[in-house]
């Protein structure tokens, strides 16, 4: 686990810390955050036929849980954003494809879109990472990450299927 984090036992026992760690893809050893959203995809195709209000409506509600299980998670295994914690990359991401064009090519497009702004964190993203305690501070650093790859999803969408 990077950053000198281990794995907590934890997310095999612990139903809150198993959904905050993704269902358990958080704990890959590398790059733990892209396995996270790799674990979104499915549920991404499953919700991706949803009328855009059901769309949004779930992805808040996955936003509000998630602020619960990582900040209780966060609490319980002592680590403010433990790597493993993806519940915040899997919202993200279905914040990125938010009324995405349909097809692989989006799909892929969405994915890499997210995992850029996640990584390289652009302003206000990195601020609000390092400023924001608890479970929103976890949530809020990806949910940005996916408003802007959002935007740049749709902005391209509209120039090619134009």
């Amino acid at each position: 686990m990077k950053s000198g984090h281990s794995l907590p036992d934890s997310v095999w026992r612990n139903p809150v810390h198993f959904l905050a760690f993704g269902c358990g893809a958080g704990a890959a050893p590398l790059a733990p955050g892209t396995f996270g959203t790799l674990a979104a995809v499915p549920l991404y195709l499953f919700m991706a036929d949803l009328h855009l209000p059901f769309y949004l409506a779930l992805v808040t509600l996955l936003f509000v849980l998630g602020v619960w299980l990582c900040g209780e998670t966060a609490r319980d295994i002592g680590v403010h954003d433990h790597p493993g914690i993806v519940w915040d990359e899997v919202v993200g991401f279905l914040l990125a494809m938010t009324a995405a064009p349909p097809g692989w090519a989006w799909l892929v497009a969405g994915f890499l879109l997210f995992r850029l702004f996640d990584i390289w964190k652009p302003w206000p993203i990195r601020h609000l990472d390092r400023k924001l305690g608890g479970g929103v501070g976890i949530m809020l650093d990806d949910v940005i990450a996916g408003l802007y790859g959002a935007v740049v999803l749709q902005v391209a969408a509209a120039h090619i299927l134009s």
